[in-house]
Formats: structure tokens, C-alpha cells, sequence
């Protein structure tokens, strides 16, 4: 047996893909609706702010030759977010958890440094885009706009707290917004059909290259595989071959469905900007300076205001997908969690400090520049997720009857390469040109560039070859993701009845499991088994979610409940959703009544506390009951 099918072995099998959420007997428009929503919360990523600067300017300064660029892209974009939901679907693994099993260590936390690199380059672009946009609209200084967008973490945690169909329709409410005062844009701008045809034929040169690049970066986004991996495995599906199939099939129709819909977004900012800007000799150096413009071209002043909301719209929408990758990408890389807000105000401050110190010291008008270069930055990064990616979904030993057959092989590859042979263009360019221009400073400028240059490529080489030579590199590897074993001590003298016992899956569980069932022997009290997943699937989809790790949690807790029970002991066993472990337990605790609660102490400092977060004493001050906390060396 594969390791991820042993992973997920003994987990909860339904026989109906959709039987969770009551969709078995229905048609398929429903099961549409019940399946639609992963890819469209994974799309918003492909119309954020960097898109704009990217086709505004591919647009502004080369008409409707690129145009080509975004269908390739587009079509780039679909195959692989499509290998992406079938990974998690069909292994029970996100990309993060599926390197972290595969890969050593120290490339595991190369590749992780990487993706977060590209996770702050697209929050740059979102912080940018909507501070512009509140610029234009309210005439608020950019470098305040800026500071102002750090609210926004408030705006992302109160919508995770109302569940997933809410946030799904507010992504929605905000593309609708997008489309709609883009259809407007382009009825008043009337592009020639014949001219855009044109744009269909692939030409490239050197002048073009650094905008076909930033164009790919700003579409087929890596962190957008992490998080379609993780996002598909919320919804219930069967173990059985048909329902995967099945589930493969209906987020199929959602990928093609929503990206499509990402590319006419795209597609309609390059058409208007050529049509508006490029037949004029007009070149665009600024978002604001498009704004500024379309009002007296097109003959009316409710053009800027249009294309300001739907700025504003794109930045906002856009900023969900780095959230929630970002907590993909460390939980699947490094196994660590960190408190939704921390991890947010972290992202946004890698994002808001370049930004603002680049505002202040070389001036507004750096702006568009930047955001091209944050989306030179995310397309470099690609090759580090599309190579595992690729890899992963042709292992038959993890995918089985669902790897890759010898046509999507060869769509894939050629993907990879035209993304790989296009990041070494640029690469050999940029890095000519900054040396070009050192002067004095050529040694120094060579020593920071050259050799990472060469290190990023080898390492490039390692992950594509890493199957060839797995034999070898597996060995030193981290393991597939485990759980600590289970064991109940000899019993300690008891004097409870009802004994609520969380645990957080550390060798803790074993301390507090040995105290509770010595109790409970002694007395014969029931003892009550709780674990709270608070990782980010379940953070956003509650009880709906279903990832391989949540049924390795349920399989570890079944696994203490089912030894206690061999010994005589009652026990009942529950696994809750939610982004606040303290508040669950709380909550738990006050439905069943305990006489005593058994915790195990991890002993934090404060800092520790702060990035953790303090369960313990919120636990203790709102429970009116006894409290065992067990600590290690104390048994």
C-alpha cells in the first residue's frame, strides 16, 4: 500500500462523494454548486493589482501582441491548478505536506523561504494596488494609503469567523464588481475585433520579454497550487475510486469555469489599454496615470471613478488567496501554526515596509514599476512549485490509477519548460544589465548575484532530478507526517467521575491520557477525549473539512479512545473545528459537565505564548472546575 493511502487507511469512508453535505441524490447543477468554491477563491489571485500593472503596461506599450501571452498563461494556469486539486483530492496531501514528506530538510526549508518570498512579492502587489485605488478615489496620500491597508487583517479574520459560503460571496459580490466596470470600460473604449485577433499570434523579443514574464507571474500564481491542494481536500470525498473521480471531474468544471472568468478579466484590462492608450502613442508609467487618462479619452468622467472601484475591488479580493496560502504553506512545510492575526500582520509588514520606504525615498511614481517587479519575482518562483507539482501527480505510488497519462505529461513539461527557459532569459538579462551599470560596485554586485544565481539553480536541478536519485535522498529526508504513539501509565490514585482530557497530539497526550485513565480506572469514570483542529481548512470550512491530516487526527484520537477501551474504560472522543482551541474547550466543557479537566503543559514563556497562543490560563479562568495540569518529568 501506497504511504498516503496508509495514511488516510481507517479514516472515515463515505460511500457518496457528497453524502456530508447531503448531495448524493442530487442533480448536477447542485453537486456543481456544492463542489464550486475552492477555484473561485484560488481565482481572485488572478486579477490582483499585479495583473493590472502587468496588462496595463503589456497593453499600453505593445498593443495586442501579448495577448497571446495571457491565453498561454491562462491555459498554463488551468492545467496546473487542476494537478493541484488532484493531488489533494486523490493523495490526501497539499503540495507543502507532500514536499515536507518527500524532500530533506534543509530543501524543504529552502523552498519554504522561496514560496514565502512569492507570498510577500503578491501581498506587495495587493497593498499597492489598494492604496492607489484609495488614492484616487479619496485622494488619500499613497504612503498613508499604504499604512491604511495593514486594517485590512481585521477585514480577513472577521470573515473567516463567518464560515466559508459567506466568504465565498463576498469573493464573489467583489469579481462581479471587477467584470462589471470592465464590460463598462471596454463598451466605451470599442477595440477592433480584427486588431485583437492579431494579438493571438505568438511573437517575443527582448523589448517584450520582461512584460510576458511579469504577465505569467501575475497569472499562474505558485502559491495558488498550495492553496488548491489544501482547498479541495474541505470538501467530503469517498475513498472509493468513483468518488474521486467524480470529484475530480466537478472541480474540473470549477477550475475551467473560474479561470476563464480571471482570464476576461485580464484580457479586458490589455484590450482597453490597447485600444484606449496604444493606438494614441500614449505610454503608461502609472496606474494613476491611467486613471487620470481615461476619463477625457473616453468622453466621460465615470470612467476613472469605474476603474478605481474595480482597483480597489481586485486588491481587496486578491489579499484573501495570501492569506490563507501563507497558512498553507507553513503548515505543510515547517508542521507549525501560528495565530491567524500574527500570521497575517507578519505577511502584511513584509509587504508594507518595502513598499513604504519605496514611496518615501524614490517617490510615487515608482509605483507601477514596483508592482512589475513583484510579479518578476512570483514568476521566478514558479518552477520551485511547478516541478514538485508535476512529479508528485505522475508518482503512481501516491496517485495510482489518477497519475498523470502520457498526454498531460507532455502539456505539464512543456509548461515547465516554457516557464523554466523564460526565467533564465530574464535572469541572464537582469544580472547582465545590473553589471553593466555597477561601475565601482561590479565585484560586489557579482558576488550577491552570480552565486545565488547558481545556488537557486542547482537547486532547481536537484528538485527535477530528485526522483532519479530518491533511493538516496529519501533517507535523509523528513518522514510522511506522524503522530506520536499512544500509552496510559499505571493508574494514580483518582477522585473524579466525568474527565474532559484535550489533546493537542504531542507527546503530552500521553501524560495526561496515563493520569486520566489511572483515574478512571480507580472510579470508573467516563472519560472524555477532545482535539481541536485549528488549521487553516478547518479554520475556514469548520466541519465540513476533510485533509489528510485531519483524518490522521481522527484516526490518532479513535486509535487512544479504542486502547482505553481494550482496558474497561468508557471513553467518548471528539474532534472540533476552530480557529480558537481555548474558546472550543470552553465550550465543550460546559456541554458535558466535567468534574475535572486533565491538561498538558508545554511550558511557554511569554513570547512562545504570543505565537502559540496561551491555552491553559483562558481554560482556567472560565471553567468553574478542578484543573490537573501535567507537565513532563512530573509523572
Amino acid at each position: 500500500m501506497p504511504p498516503v493511502e496508509q495514511a488516510a487507511s481507517g479514516a472515515r469512508s463515505l460511500s457518496e462523494v457528497h453524502s456530508s453535505v447531503g448531495t448524493a441524490q442530487m442533480s448536477f447543477w447542485r453537486r456543481m454548486f456544492a463542489f464550486a468554491g475552492p477555484a473561485y477563491l484560488v481565482s481572485v489571485g488572478y486579477m490582483d493589482p499585479g495583473n493590472w500593472a502587468t496588462d496595463l503596461e503589456g497593453g499600453a506599450r505593445f498593443g495586442y501582441r501579448l495577448l497571446w501571452v495571457l491565453v498561454m498563461s491562462n491555459g498554463m494556469a488551468i492545467l496546473l491548478q487542476t494537478l493541484s486539486a488532484r493531488l489533494g483530492i486523490v493523495s490526501g496531501r497539499d503540495l507543502a505536506q507532500a514536499c515536507r514528506e518527500t524532500y530533506p530538510r534543509a530543501v524543504n526549508l529552502t523552498l519554504w523561504g522561496l514560496c514565502e518570498i512569492a507570498i510577500a512579492a503578491c501581498d506587495l502587489a495587493e497593498v499597492l494596488g489598494a492604496a492607489i485605488a484609495l488614492n484616487l478615489l479619496f485622494h488619500l496620500p499613497l504612503l498613508l494609503g499604504v499604512v491604511v491597508t495593514a486594517a485590512d487583517t481585521l477585514l480577513i479574520l472577521w470573515l473567516q469567523s463567518l464560515g466559508i459560503r459567506t466568504i465565498e460571496a463576498f469573493v464573489l459580490a467583489l469579481i462581479t464588481v471587477i467584470a462589471s466596470c470592465f464590460c463598462i470600460e471596454i463598451l466605451w473604449a470599442r477595440p477592433a475585433a480584427a486588431e485583437m485577433l492579431t494579438g493571438l499570434v505568438p511573437r517575443l523579443d527582448r523589448s517584450s520579454l520582461y512584460i510576458a514574464i511579469g504577465i505569467i507571474g501575475a497569472t499562474v500564481m505558485p502559491h495558488n497550487l498550495y492553496l488548491h491542494s489544501a482547498l479541495v481536500q474541505t470538501r467530503h470525498i469517498g475513498q472509493s475510486v468513483t468518488a474521486k473521480r467524480a470529484a475530480c471531474r466537478y472541480n474540473l468544471v470549477d477550475s475551467v469555469v473560474a479561470l476563464n472568468g480571471a482570464l476576461l478579466v485580464n484580457a479586458a484590462i490589455l484590450v482597453m489599454a490597447s485600444a484606449v492608450f496604444f493606438n494614441r502613442g500614449i505610454v503608461v508609467t502609472q496606474i494613476q496615470q491611467a486613471y487620470v487618462l481615461l476619463e477625457p479619452l473616453l468622453g466621460t468622467s465615470l470612467a476613472g471613478i469605474l476603474f478605481a472601484v474595480a482597483l480597489l475591488a481586485s486588491g481587496q479580493s486578491s489579499t484573501l488567496t495570501g492569506t490563507l496560502a501563507g497558512q498553507v504553506v507553513m503548515e505543510g512545510y515547517l508542521n507549525f501554526r501560528m495565530r491567524p492575526w500574527l500570521r497575517r500582520l507578519v505577511t502584511r509588514a513584509l509587504a508594507i515596509v518595502p513598499a513604504a520606504l519605496t514611496i518615501y525615498f524614490i517617490g510615487e511614481q515608482s509605483t507601477l514599476q514596483l508592482l512589475l517587479l513583484s510579479q518578476v519575482i512570483i514568476s521566478m518562483q514558479l518552477p520551485f512549485a511547478v516541478i514538485p507539482l508535476i512529479h508528485f501527480t505522475n508518482d503512481r505510488s501516491r496517485m495510482g490509477g489518477f497519475a498523470n497519462p502520457a498526454w498531460v505529461k507532455t502539456l505539464a513539461w512543456s509548461a515547465a519548460a516554457v516557464i523554466v527557459c523564460l526565467n533564465g532569459w530574464l535572469a541572464t538579462l537582469a544580472i547582465g544589465g545590473w553589471l553593466d551599470q555597477a561601475g565601482n560596485w561590479r565585484t560586489l554586485v557579482w558576488f550577491l548575484t552570480v552565486p545565488a544565481a547558481i545556488l537557486l539553480l542547482l537547486l532547481l536541478l536537484w528538485v527535477t532530478l530528485e526522483p532519479l536519485v530518491s533511493r538516496w535522498t529519501r533517507r535523509f529526508g523528513s518522514s510522511p507526517v506522524t503522530l506520536p504513539p499512544t500509552a496510559a501509565a499505571e493508574p494514580l490514585a483518582p477522585v473524579y467521575r466525568r474527565i474532559l482530557v484535550p489533546l493537542d497530539h504531542t507527546d503530552l497526550d500521553r501524560l495526561a491520557v496515563s493520569h486520566a485513565a489511572a483515574m478512571a480506572k480507580l472510579h470508573a469514570a467516563k472519560l472524555f477525549l477532545l482535539h481541536v483542529e485549528e488549521g487553516v481548512t478547518s479554520q475556514v470550512y469548520g466541519p465540513e473539512s476533510s485533509t489528510a491530516e485531519v483524518e490522521a487526527g481522527e484516526q490518532y484520537l479513535e486509535g487512544i479512545a479504542q486502547v482505553l477501551r481494550d482496558q474497561g474504560i468508557t471513553v467518548e472522543a471528539a474532534v472540533s473545528h476552530s480557529s480558537s482551541p481555548r474558546r472550543e474547550i470552553v465550550r465543550y466543557a460546559r456541554e458535558i459537565h466535567p468534574d475535572l479537566v486533565i491538561m498538558g503543559a508545554h511550558g511557554h514563556g511569554r513570547l512562545k505564548d504570543l505565537i502559540f497562543g496561551d491555552t491553559i490560563n483562558p481554560v482556567r479562568h472560565n471553567l468553574q472546575v478542578p484543573i490537573l495540569i501535567v507537565r513532563p518529568g512530573k509523572i
